[in-house]
C-alpha cells in the first residue's frame, strides 16, 4: 500500500520550479505518451545533451519522472500519480480562490447601492 503524504512548501516548490520551464512540460508530456530515452529526449531540443539531462534532474527531483537504467541507456518516464497530484494541488487554489470571490460577490450584493448612498467618484477639473 503506498502511503499519501501531505506534500511539504519544498515539495510544491520544487514541483513549480520545475513545470516553470517549457523544456520540462515538455518532457513531461513526451515521457506520459511513452517512456523514453535520455539520448531519444535530447535529440529533440536545439540544446546539449547534458543541458537536457540537468532539465531532467530537476524533473526527478521534483517526483514528476523517473528514471531508470536499461542496460547502457537511461529511460525516462512520467509519474502520471505525480501529475495528479499536481493538479489536485492547483484545484485546490483554485477552490480557495473560487470560495474567495464568492464570499466577495456576496459582500458586494449586500452593500447598498453606492449612488442611493450619496457616494460619488471624485472629479477632476481642468484647469
Amino acid at each position: 500500500m503506498v502511503e499519501q503524504r501531505t506534500p511539504t512548501d519544498a515539495d510544491i516548490d520544487r514541483v513549480f520550479h520545475a513545470l516553470a520551464d517549457a523544456t520540462r512540460r515538455d518532457i513531461v508530456r513526451r515521457t506520459l505518451v511513452a517512456e523514453q530515452s535520455v539520448s531519444a529526449l535530447a535529440a529533440g531540443y536545439a540544446m546539449s545533451f547534458a543541458a537536457v539531462s540537468k532539465h531532467i534532474g530537476v524533473l526527478v527531483e521534483a517526483r514528476l519522472v523517473t528514471k531508470r537504467a536499461e542496460g547502457r541507456e537511461r529511460l525516462v518516464r512520467a509519474d502520471p500519480a505525480a501529475i495528479a497530484r499536481v493538479q489536485q494541488l492547483l484545484r485546490s487554489y483554485e477552490d480557495l480562490w473560487r470560495g474567495r470571490i464568492d464570499r466577495l460577490d456576496a459582500l458586494l450584493a449586500e452593500a447598498p447601492d453606492a449612488s442611493a448612498s450619496g457616494i460619488h467618484p471624485p472629479t477632476t477639473t481642468e484647469n
